[in-house]
């Protein structure tokens, strides 16, 4: 898949480069997205290295995992991270992101994760997109309500992150809560069976 740039009112959603290594490295020594979010802990340049140079670019060329260094319309500062990673090939993905911490608390990751989930309904044909934390993540969880997700509950042991399973919250969100049209039609169960 080619990479390509999404914008919204407020924001620049573009694929992360090479150029992007020392804002992600300085973005990830937050004790917060080391303790909330799979990267290394401790963060070390080469992790910013590979994620820049290798994860993205591959991520994209296989179609696997479409990554978005998220800025200012107008330019600025990296401002955040925000990817869709395919998780079934019957068109679910799931969304996961970090947010700079001087940037939070500003609706940057709400409207990011908006532009990112019309995308991934009408582009890549996704059926179900998924969002998935740590039990205990309000702040992700807070940017996952807002921007429309269900939550479905929690799992298990549903998340291996620094060599520990954790218990994982889940939500989805459809094509149809964005009034989108689905590639396949849907059929929720009945309440009582």
């Amino acid at each position: 898949m080619e990479p390509i740039t999404l914008t919204t009112e407020r924001l620049l959603l573009r694929p992360f480069t090479t150029d992007d290594t020392e804002a992600v490295y300085q973005a990830c020594q937050d004790p917060d997205i080391q303790r909330w979010t799979t990267v290394p802990s401790p963060y070390e340049r080469q992790h910013a290295a590979e994620f820049t140079g290798q994860m993205v670019p591959d991520g994209w060329r296989t179609s696997t995992m479409c990554t978005f260094a998220v800025l200012p319309r107008e330019g600025g500062p990296l401002m955040a991270s925000v990817a869709v990673t395919l998780r079934t090939f019957s068109g679910t993905w799931e969304i996961g992101f970090w947010t700079g911490k001087e940037h939070r608390g500003r609706g940057v990751m709400a409207e990011s994760v908006g532009a990112v989930a019309h995308w991934a309904f009408s582009r890549l044909g996704a059926t179900r997109l998924e969002w998935r934390a740590e039990v205990g993540n309000a702040g992700s969880r807070a940017v996952a309500e807002k921007s429309g997700f269900v939550m479905e509950g929690a799992l298990r042991a549903a998340l291996l992150n620094k060599d520990t399973l954790r218990d994982t919250w889940v939500g989805a969100l459809l094509p149809s809560d964005l009034g989108l049209e689905s590639t396949h039609p849907y059929l929720p169960a009945r309440a009582g069976g």
